[in-house]
């Protein structure tokens, strides 16, 4: 069994990707994560082509990594210039990486028509680029940029320029499906043909996912001889992506046997997703496979019955391995199985035949039939039971409110402000405040009047605002429910309101998101 090599390019080739950007500081702390997760080489962009990148290979210096490899990315030289006069190879050098990866044409569409010179030359740009660097960098790469295409138009020529690299001694001959077009029944036949045209050549794969198929292309290639495995974390890149190394590390060692990572590295593998998203400023892909919120989700009363007798027969693997959790949905298609396994999420004891089951489930219907929805609410469905059993400590009751906007003249802003009464243990708070909106102003009018007696509310932030429509046809008189994310410095929680008038439904969710704290601070205090 051979071993797999992994090559992270999120922090380059992933940042051509729409809307994703990266600040040098953040690439530095992507960096370090990949390295505890196993990463072999981290492509930390072109030092070439921008100054950021060129910080980067500074910066990363004054932290260096573990285990990986610090890769800078490139091009072969430009024609009529040698590789040590030529700006962009003498920039990768003076980066001083562990290792480089240099791109060139073995589509001889691209020679002719991007670069205009003849197929012979471009031989040479490939060999006398690879060849001075490995005189000056410690390992090189290849990149055989659009190989695929090459090889579909011209096999011959396709292969001779693999030929170069293999003669300029380089240390792994990347596969490139630039375009993202080649089908996985396409790459048997032609990594059959490379093997013989490069014999004993370390082999590497890189693919996009134009046509949805960059995973299953990667987990084909490596069948089939390739053991320098390139992609990004989450699938990040140009146009529709590339390979998402989250979907090919977990196929690639738990279902195909291949030597990766360490068990306890395979788990970091959901908190790295996150981890990345969350400085690229992206909301993550709930229904991404092996990592997304939605991967184990569980929302039919047949499933979650079956997988409390077993997992598998609705998980393909156990989702601890990857670092992520089985998550039970409570819907109008719940069952009782559903209900009693998010009670012991919540250390509520329950049993199926109590009553209060029943009840709590026959509730949920009712409220779900009228709009509610509790799977991004789980805080509100979790009051809910306490609710039903008696649990619920009271921690407060709001009198009444009031929500005024005002626009005095045209050109102005709308000005919003609310009034609230609220009691706490006998006493009556009276407070108004203003915000930008009137869900803000009452956001902010609750909280002057609640944190007078529970200071640690100051601690808790709104994070999400969700507003759903519900009726059809019914114009501005539709209902509507509010669903709101607020959370504070250890964790985040979900509540749910529901009525015909917004401000109506945003109070609901506002108060439970309110109440959730409170419960939460107090249970962990005891």
């Amino acid at each position: 069994m051979s071993s797999i090599r992994f090559y992270d390019t999120t922090l380059r080739d992933g940042t051509q990707g729409e809307d994703v950007s990266f600040l040098v500081s953040d690439k530095i702390r992507i960096a370090h994560a990949l390295d505890e997760l196993g990463i072999d080489y981290i492509e930390g962009g072109w030092p070439g082509s921008n100054p950021k990148d060129i910080a980067f290979f500074r910066d990363i210096k004054k932290s260096p990594l573990n285990k990986a490899k610090v890769t800078a990315f490139g091009s072969t030289r430009r024609a009529g210039v040698t590789p040590e006069k030529d700006a962009n190879i003498r920039t990768l050098i003076q980066a001083g990486p562990d290792a480089a990866a240099i791109f060139g044409k073995t589509w001889d569409f691209h020679v002719r028509e991007a670069l205009r010179i003849s197929l012979e030359e471009n031989l040479e740009l490939i060999y006398d680029s690879l060849h001075f660097l490995k005189q000056n960098i410690g390992e090189v790469i290849y990149d055989a940029e659009h190989f695929f295409d090459g090889y579909k138009a011209d096999p011959g020529y396709a292969l001779r320029t693999l030929q170069a690299a293999r003669d300029a001694d380089v240390d792994c001959i990347v596969l490139c499906d630039t375009n993202g077009g080649t089908l996985p029944q396409e790459f048997p036949a032609i990594l059959s043909e490379v093997k013989k045209a490069v014999p004993g050549a370390t082999l590497g794969i890189h693919t996009h996912n134009d046509s949805e198929c960059a995973v299953a292309n990667t987990l084909v290639a490596v069948e089939h001889g390739a053991t320098h495995v390139q992609g990004t974390i989450n699938g990040f890149g140009e146009r529709c992506g590339n390979a998402n190394l989250c979907s090919i590390i977990p196929s690639l060692q738990l279902k195909m046997g291949r030597e990766c990572l360490s068990d306890e590295q395979l788990r970091l593998l959901r908190q790295v997703s996150r981890y990345v998203y969350e400085l690229a400023n992206i909301v993550p892909n709930k229904h991404q496979a092996f990592v997304g919120n939605s991967a184990f989700a569980h929302k039919g009363g047949v499933h979650v019955s079956a997988i409390q007798r077993h997992p598998e027969t609705y998980e393909h693997i156990r989702p601890e391995r990857v670092g992520n959790t089985t998550r039970v949905l409570v819907s109008d298609l719940s069952g009782r199985s559903n209900i009693l396994v998010k009670a012991e999420q919540f250390n509520i004891n329950l049993d199926s035949k109590d009553p209060v089951t029943m009840e709590i489930l026959e509730e949920i219907k009712d409220l779900e039939n009228k709009g509610y929805q509790f799977e991004g609410a789980e805080a509100s469905f979790e009051l809910l039971m306490r609710r039903a059993m008696g649990k619920m400590k009271h921690f407060f009751s709001v009198i009444g409110f009031r929500v005024i906007d005002t626009k005095r003249h045209e050109d102005e802003k709308t000005f919003s402000e609310a009034t609230v009464q609220v009691k706490v243990g006998g006493k009556i708070e009276h407070t108004a405040a203003e915000g930008s909106g009137p869900v803000n102003a009452l956001d902010n009018a609750l909280r002057k009047a609640l944190e007078n007696f529970y200071p640690q509310l100051k601690e808790m932030k709104l994070m999400d605002y969700k507003v759903r429509v519900l009726s059809a046809g019914r114009g501005t008189a539709s209902g509507t429910r509010v669903l709101v994310e607020s959370g504070d410095k250890s964790s985040r929680w979900g509540t749910v309101g529901v009525s015909d008038n917004i401000i109506d439904a945003s109070y609901h969710a506002l108060v439970d998101a309110f109440v959730y704290k409170l419960l939460k601070d107090e249970e962990h205090l005891d």
